[in-house]
């Protein structure tokens, strides 16, 4: 690309190590506690073990939280804000939310927090809190979600009517770096009530608490030193990052503790520091001068803001995090001019980015979504061996610890930068969610998005076995295997936005991926007949069972989406195979094998044996799992989205590409004329003519008209917001199967589940979910390129209008994005039923990208900022803003030439 933003030119020296622009970024967790990391219990229970009311009291063994807040790349200095409206009884320091056990939907964040702007170097940042004037109700928040059943919604901080008359204050937090160490903060407070109120606000610094543990690391320190300029100074001193200094404009005074644990509070021992972690909060909050070092050092130090703020006043202060000793004026006219140019290339990078037509609100949109992908970013560090273990200078963990969670990682060692799901709900690294992650951050910074399934595949993350770890909360569980899809549309992406084709990237992971594959095959197909068991697969209540639990029935149960997510994945391997190949023909052999692999999974999806149920129900024209019992086999006949992702195993291979492998393309040609038996189940091998295109997928065109008469059924799933997990159907008929005076049912359930399956917040048995919508608009569009304009299907079911598939998809994506967007009455559809957000200008715009959403209505359910996966918005408004603008240049549809262009790059 010619002509570069000032933001890819940094990003072009960060890559080239010129300029250490990623070194500061937004890599706090927005929840430490409670997390598995820092759980040393007997039994697992990390919620309890390591609680919200300790968090401001005990030192956190493997990270830190904040508010808003920004560290190293290995956290070793970080800083965050602190508030106090002179009414809570804690200084707010962290975010607040239920414990699984407390929320009667599992874990839940109770606070309201926006992350607004973002750069890939965090050139430029921008978040909002509001902060209420009256107490913060804790209590309250608990006791009425305990109160509530599974049946009843989730009672949210809005409902207790603690913003009324807007008694509270927007403060935005924002940061622009002057270089790469150089660092400019500004904290704007507005107080949004009708009369004047006061507030304590504390920017705090302090050093993420390596020193207690095992004594093998020095001590590092904070000071106050002498400014000689109006303004207060304090140097930051640690072994491996050298001197920083934070400048503070005109604070009443700094406050200096250590960041060490309160063990006389906590469990009743004596401190070995007379200063503690809460020592700022119990200074601010109860007067106890003793509580804070009066000689200005600790490891921990806040800057304290007494404001007194008008009604609809603004206060301004501004901070100065830098590498630079002795500013005379870090607050002049400079701090100003280059939060203005920040925020102007800000604009010019994500102009760059999507240069076609869109309406405003569609900016905001994804803009906020790019925001919240940026932000999610977080310093994730958990070493299996040490966490097993204990640490020298703590006591050792209970022996029951060997023999539960997370033992057989024993490799396992994190320590990086990665993007997590929600860094309050699920601040931990997801397999699958991540690989979701990567595709609007292949749009804004692919080489960040490369390092992620990178690293993932990399001997320290995946096991020697080759399994890919899931999640925090059990390593071992299965997760769909995405990530060669995903690794594909990034090297794709970047080929087309950038002009870069990776190729090292590519087979790097390519190579790794192999071994994963392996293992799906080994550990997965229990009979070796290419059917897939592959249990939980991040559907969680699904289905009839919990499908990472023995089933209560014995036996087995082949999973229509396990075998079709191995389906795809062999697919998504051929492309990748095929693409290295042009430059390395041993590739060619290795394409073959993945091809002939496609061919046996697709054979034992659709065919019908002796003494075996098939997968593919013939009289209902549908997938489904098929239980395997000792005597007998039984179709569960549940209508999920577990019999629509057959339609993701589909690839197409072009003539031009079958000329330059004639290895490959005598292979498949062989299998053609000799294998009958393996090629009729596989939907259209060939057509017509010489050297045509072929298309490789397990649903023939007869399977998918009546997939999709299902699929488009407006009383089934195609609801007016995205495609249901489950059927409509469902809600009416109720599918309900009894085991030994046990009935295990699955309702239409909409919004959240009735269900206590993983923790209670398992809902997958109605709502709309991004990841596997966004992978239907993909299928539908590589069915198009080969069907071509000819196939159409009645969109919806009953309606009367047929529309090509591509046509289907185009309306699928806008639905999806019509959740986010204000409607004819200005109202969006994301924030439901509550009139704050519909109604006030000062919540109107603001959008939070929830983990799921209603699907009826489209209201936003479950984790709040779970931008990872719901981030996919901002491709969909690329991809709109991309083909309305061809449209409009010549008013008919293109076709390009490359499949892989139209699916989503």
């Amino acid at each position: 690309m010619t002509n570069l933003t000032q933001e890819e030119i940094r990003l072009a020296e960060a890559l080239s190590h010129k300029a250490h622009w990623r070194r500061w970024g937004p890599y706090l967790s927005d929840r430490q506690w409670g997390t598995v990391r820092e759980d040393y219990s007997p039994n697992g229970t990390a919620w309890d073990y390591f609680t919200h009311d300790q968090a401001r009291s005990r030192a956190y063994r493997w990270g830190e939280d904040g508010i808003a807040g920004i560290s190293d790349n290995h956290q070793r200095l970080c800083f965050a804000i602190a508030l106090w409206n002179g009414e809570d009884s804690i200084l707010k320091e962290r975010i607040f939310g239920l414990t699984g056990s407390e929320g009667n939907h599992g874990e839940d964040v109770k606070e309201y927090y926006f992350y607004l702007d973002n750069t890939p170097t965090h050139s430029y940042m921008k978040a909002l809190y509001k902060y209420p004037h009256k107490a913060f109700p804790y209590s309250q928040l608990v006791a009425e979600n305990q109160r509530r059943n599974r049946h009843e919604p989730e009672f949210e901080l809005i409902d207790i009517g603690i913003f009324d008359e807007n008694r509270y204050f927007d403060v935005f937090i924002e940061y622009a770096k002057n270089s790469a160490e150089d660092i400019l903060i500004q904290i704007k407070v507005i107080n949004r009530g009708s009369e004047a109120k006061t507030l304590h606000l504390l920017p705090t610094l302090w050093f993420r608490n390596t020193w207690s543990w095992n004594g093998d690391t020095s001590k590092p320190t904070l000071k106050e030193v002498e400014s000689g300029n109006g303004f207060h100074l304090v140097e930051a001193f640690h072994p491996t990052l050298a001197k920083r200094w934070l400048y503070c404009q005109e604070a009443n005074e700094i406050l200096f503790t250590e960041n060490e644990t309160n063990y006389q509070r906590l469990f009743g021992y004596s401190n070995s520091s007379a200063y503690v972690k809460d020592g700022i909060n119990d200074y601010i909050i109860q007067g106890k001068k003793e509580a804070v070092n009066p000689n200005q050092v600790g490891t921990k130090a806040s800057a304290d803001y007494f404001l007194t703020i008008g009604a609809g006043e603004t206060k301004i202060v501004k901070l100065r995090l830098s590498d630079v000793p002795h500013l005379v004026e870090p607050f002049g006219k400079e701090f100003d001019r280059v939060f203005w140019e920040r925020q102007q290339e800000a604009d010019n990078f994500y102009q760059r980015v999507t240069p076609f037509p869109l309406s405003e609100d569609m900016r905001n949109v994804q803009r906020q979504a790019f925001a919240g992908m940026l932000w999610s970013k977080q310093y994730y560090h958990y070493v299996i061996e040490d966490w097993l273990k204990g640490d020298r200078n703590t006591p050792a963990p209970p022996p029951e610890r060997q023999q539960g969670r997370n033992r057989e990682w024993f490799h396992l060692y994190n320590k990086d930068i990665l993007s997590m799901p929600d860094k309050w709900e699920y601040p931990w690294f997801a397999a699958w969610d991540l690989a979701f992650h990567t595709i609007p951050l292949a749009m804004i910074d692919p080489d960040f998005a490369k390092y992620q399934l990178d690293v993932l595949t990399r001997e320290w993350y995946m096991h020697p076995n080759g399994q890919i770890p899931a999640y925090e909360w059990a390593f071992g569980d299965v997760n769909p295997p995405v990530h060669a899809w995903a690794t594909w549309r990034i090297y794709k992406i970047e080929q087309k936005i950038y002009g870069r084709a990776d190729r090292q990237f590519l087979e790097r992971v390519f190579q790794k991926l192999m071994l994963n594959f392996t293992w799906w095959v080994n550990r997965k197909d229990t009979e070796g007949n290419n059917v897939f068991q592959g249990g939980f697969l991040g559907l969680d209540n699904i289905g009839v069972f919990d499908r990472s639990a023995a089933l209560p029935t014995g036996g087995r149960i082949d999973q229509s989406d396990g075998t079709s997510w191995m389906g795809m994945y062999c697919l998504n391997m051929l492309a990748i195979a095929l693409e290295l190949a042009k430059t390395n023909p041993v590739y060619e052999d290795i394409a073959s094998k993945f091809f002939e692999h496609f061919l046996y999974i697709a054979d034992a999806m659709n065919k019908m044996g002796e003494m075996e149920a098939s997968l593919w129900h013939d009289s209902d024209g549908f997938y489904y799992d098929v239980l395997h019992l000792s005597e007998r086999q039984i179709t569960l006949k549940v209508r999920s989205i577990v019999g629509l992702i057959p339609l993701f195993a589909i690839e197409t291979i072009e003539p031009e590409t079958l000329q330059m492998l004639p290895g490959f393309k005598k292979r498949l040609e062989w299998f053609i004329q000799n294998r009958p038996d393996l090629r009729q189940n596989v939907a259209c091998m060939e057509t017509k003519g010489v050297g045509a295109r072929r298309l490789l997928a397990i649903v023939s065109r007869d399977k998918l008209r009546s997939i999709l008469q299902k699929m488009l059924d407006e009383s089934e799933f195609f609801g007016p917001y995205g495609i249901r997990a489950l059927s409509r159907f469902h809600a009416e008929n109720p599918y309900i199967f009894d085991v030994n005076g046990s009935q295990f049912r699955v309702d239409y359930e909409p919004a959240e589940s009735s269900s206590g399956l993983f923790g209670g917040n398992s809902n997958w048995r109605g709502p709309v979910w991004f990841p596997v919508n966004f992978i239907l608009i993909e299928s539908l569009q590589k069915f198009h390129y080969y069907l071509g304009d000819d196939f159409k299907v009645e969109s919806p079911t009953d309606s009367g209008q047929m529309m090509t598939l591509w046509e289907v998809a185009s309306e699928l994506s806008q639905r999806l994005t019509r959740i986010f967007l204000q409607n004819a009455s200005g109202k969006r559809p994301v924030y439901g039923g509550m009139q704050k957000f519909q109604n006030d200008p000062h919540w109107q715009n603001l959008i939070l990208f929830y983990e799921y959403f209603h699907g009826d209505n489209g209201a936003g359910i479950g984790a709040s900022h779970q931008t990872g996966w719901t981030g996919l918005v901002a491709k969909l408004i690329q991809q709109f803003g991309e083909y309305e603008a061809h449209e409009a240049q010549d008013r008919e549809p293109k076709i390009e030439k490359d499949q892989n262009a139209i699916a989503l790059t």
